[in-house]
């Protein structure tokens, strides 16, 4: 990726990118649920923290996560030769990343799993405490949006420009029939975690190419999913931060910040380790971590309940 330090500038200014040592949201707000949608299972590590730690901490009510694809880099169900599918040891990072955070000031505790359905399409489901974490597990669609000849060459892009009619998780668990079918489901998703919440906060990738240029298709389509979903909900605020192009940019968190979003990333890879696959370190940690940039974009007012049902708790 080519992206100088001048042009960031220039597109920094156009943004007005948040470029203070601070979280995006530093206020405690009991009544707020905080979603995160990640295409692959290290980006919020990487990209939205400490802002996704201060709102496990106490910035909202609840936490969500949501990861879109299964992380998998083609491998779709496959072990690469080592004792665990590789997109499970993904999964696992961000699960202990997560129980990091929360149990930071208390004692571990049972999670509670499920494969809830909304929309017709049941998704894995991890509560832990005051966070949900759901897991779509649809293909890796490769840096390029055009999948892997492995997984059927299936991608978010492609369900999303139409070149491809259907998306399906890697693990038979559902098929999203079109671009629709899949934002209809999040919208479900959310407005079942929502629930009562008088404000709700999306954290997504930036879409605007002059701030955030030659991202992962994957993190562009995840973001454009999301949105799309609340597309009628205006008090929604949002948060769009900046992922590859961050590399090009200095480092702007103060060092207990460093901190803590060194530390949740070092979880997630002794997660990965943990199921027998590798993890790069040094370049990860070089690259992105000290850097958390964002622009905010404002809800109108308090969100009304959710409309939409589903049935949590199915297995």
């Amino acid at each position: 990726m080519i992206v100088t330090r001048s042009f960031a500038a220039a597109c920094l200014s156009v943004a007005v990118l948040s470029t203070a040592p601070v979280f995006a949201d530093e206020v405690h707000r009991p009544d707020k649920v905080a979603f995160y949608f990640a295409a692959h299972e290290d980006d919020w590590q990487l990209f939205m923290n400490p802002s996704a730690f201060q709102d496990v901490m106490g910035g909202a009510a609840k936490t969500v996560f949501v990861y879109m694809t299964a992380g998998d880099d083609g491998a779709g169900l496959g072990s690469r030769g080592r004792k665990h599918p590789y997109y499970l040891a993904r999964e696992n990072g961000a699960e202990q990343a997560v129980r990091f955070m929360v149990d930071t000031s208390g004692q571990p505790v049972d999670k509670e799993v499920s494969h809830t359905p909304f929309n017709g399409h049941p998704i894995y489901r991890i509560a832990y405490r005051n966070t949900v974490s759901y897991f779509l597990r649809v293909p890796d669609g490769h840096w390029s949006g055009e999948g892997y000849y492995e997984t059927g060459f299936q991608s978010l892009q492609r369900l999303n420009t139409g070149a491809s009619g259907t998306l399906r998780a890697i693990d038979g668990s559902a098929t999203y029939s079109g671009w629709s079918d899949l934002t209809k489901t999040l919208r479900a998703l959310i407005d079942f975690e929502r629930g009562q919440a008088a404000q709700v906060q999306l954290n997504v990738a930036e879409t605007d190419v002059r701030i955030n240029p030659q991202d992962h298709s994957d993190h562009i389509m995840t973001a454009k999913a999301a949105l799309d979903a609340v597309e009628d909900l205006a008090c929604v605020q949002r948060a769009y931060y900046v992922d590859y192009a961050s590399s090009k940019l200095p480092e702007n968190l103060t060092a207990l910040q460093r901190d803590m979003e060194s530390s949740v990333f070092a979880v997630t890879l002794a997660g990965i380790l943990a199921y027998d696959h590798p993890a790069n370190w040094h370049h990860y940690d070089t690259s992105f971590v000290g850097r958390n940039y964002f622009r905010i974009s404002a809800g109108n007012g308090s969100c009304a309940p959710r409309t939409h049902t589903a049935a949590a708790g199915g297995k």
